[in-house]
């Protein structure tokens, strides 16, 4: 792994994302090498030679003076980078910032597929309606560790629980569904005591990764190629029209409010946990262009 410090005028980036004013993100790269990882494009502003998942920059920024002006604000935490990958463990940079925004009213929803946030549990407390989402798109751990070098999804399911219970929103991010691999509603019987909130993103292969998914399906499920070639290249969506079918019948038995896109983004959540469709990504965009989010 190819580590090294860099200096940036502010780690606080303003966002054009739908759910949150403020991208956070305290590295360059992740050790975690998702092979689906969307940020990956990142790659090339950073002049690294290393494949995506071998380099990790160390961010340093000046110190935030006047946090109070980011009142009312949210900041999402791990938009390009896992704000807790491996190396938070020494070098604290994401605890620096939340040690610097404490205080501030700022809200904050942390995204992360590692127990280190457990750490920080004293910090996240203290700010308003505080959320932190874990991603998980299987429960098998051998399809885990293909995917990525992120902690076990046991970890993630415990360290979930650990955070629910202790009074703090917690979100099961499904994300990305693989068609034909990832069973939704057999993950969210296994999050639902410990969730308020599930949201469901499907696979969009863009990018260098696309070839990268797609080879991986060939070679390990080639009984899906056509079922992939359906879906990514003549662009059918009926795949989607189908297990949002199913997760509707579902969640509607299970008396869940089911929503579509951001409706429920920042609402109340008790029990069961609230379940939002995320599958038409450019829908989420156009709403988000209205104002509707």
């Amino acid at each position: 792994m190819k580590i090294k410090d860099i200096d940036v005028k502010s780690v606080m980036t303003r966002s054009n994302l739908p759910v949150s004013d403020f991208s956070v993100n305290t590295y360059i790269g992740c050790e975690h090498a998702c092979k689906y990882c969307y940020a990956s494009f990142m790659k090339r502003f950073t002049n690294h030679p290393e494949p995506w998942g071998e380099f990790v920059d160390i961010k340093h920024w000046p110190d935030i003076k006047n946090a109070s002006k980011y009142a009312g604000k949210e900041a999402f935490f791990g938009s390009a980078t896992d704000c807790y990958q491996p190396c938070e463990k020494e070098y604290k940079r994401t605890r620096k910032l939340l040690e610097e925004l404490k205080g501030s009213g700022i809200r904050l929803s942390i995204a992360t597929k590692s127990d280190l946030v457990l750490r920080d549990l004293d910090l996240i407390r203290t700010f308003p309606k505080a959320r932190v989402s874990f991603s998980i798109n299987t429960l098998d751990e051998e399809f885990k560790d293909e995917m990525d070098a992120a902690v076990s999804i046991k970890r993630r399911l415990a360290a979930m629980k650990e955070i629910y219970d202790a009074g703090i929103e917690t979100t099961c991010f499904i994300s990305p569904i693989f068609p034909g691999i990832t069973d939704p509603i057999e993950i969210i019987e296994a999050a639902k005591d410990r969730c308020n909130l599930v949201w469901l993103e499907n696979l969009n292969l863009r990018g260098d990764y696309r070839v990268r998914i797609l080879d991986w399906i060939h070679e390990n499920h080639p009984e899906l190629d056509s079922l992939y070639k359906e879906i990514y290249s003549t662009k059918s969506r009926q795949y989607w029209i189908d297990l949002d079918d199913r997760i509707r019948a579902y969640t509607a038995k299970e008396n869940m409010l089911y929503l579509r896109d951001d409706d429920g983004h920042r609402a109340d959540f008790g029990k069961p946990p609230v379940v939002v469709n995320y599958f038409y990504h450019e829908e989420v965009k156009k709403s988000a262009k209205k104002g509707k989010v």
